[in-house]
């Protein structure tokens, strides 16, 4: 496969991306448009940054993140839950992994792996942190392959029907 990592201008792709998303993560219309304002709002957050996957011209995964602020919603929702674990420090100084999404069709095959470490090695934090559904999935066991730790479980974000796991690794991360 002729697959190529780089610099991804999210804003220009949202919607070749959010097609990528809503295949591998199952996703109906009404819930793309809302997430298309959503990474919209994100990709003009200071720092804000992403990586997309090609093959042979086309969008087959992308990844995108930013330096973590306690202001943030996402910040918001999980920090009780962090702190019930004496686990909110990860807030600070972190980096944080907003969406990592690859095709169906393309899963397993490292790209997911190689987008999450490309996007952090250029990270300035010192640590990364993410939400992941909370169930055993191959996308949780890349992450802990990577040394992501659970810092949270079963946190419960509005509107989302699953509970997910917050989880932390410091950077740079672990390779195989």
């Amino acid at each position: 496969m002729d697959l190529v990592i780089g610099p991804l201008d999210l804003a220009a792709h949202v919607d070749e991306a959010l097609a990528v998303q809503a295949l591998a993560f199952g996703l109906g219309p009404d819930e793309v448009a809302v997430r298309r304002q959503i990474v919209q709002r994100h990709m003009q957050y200071p720092g804000a940054r992403a990586l997309g996957a090609t093959s042979r011209g086309s969008l087959i995964g992308f990844v995108y993140g930013m330096p973590n602020s306690r202001t943030h919603w996402w910040s918001t929702v999980v920090e009780p839950y962090l702190r019930a674990q004496n686990n909110e420090y990860w807030l600070d100084d972190s980096f944080v992994i907003t969406e990592l999404h690859v095709h169906p069709r393309h899963q397993n095959r490292g790209i997911g792996r190689r987008l999450i470490t490309t996007i952090t090695d250029s990270a300035a934090e010192p640590r990364s942190i993410l939400s992941a559904i909370d169930t055993d999935s191959p996308a949780r066991g890349l992450y802990h392959s990577l040394g992501y730790i659970d810092l949270a479980r079963q946190v419960h974000f509005p509107s989302a029907p699953k509970p997910y796991a917050v989880m932390g690794a410091p950077l740079p991360l672990r390779r195989r």
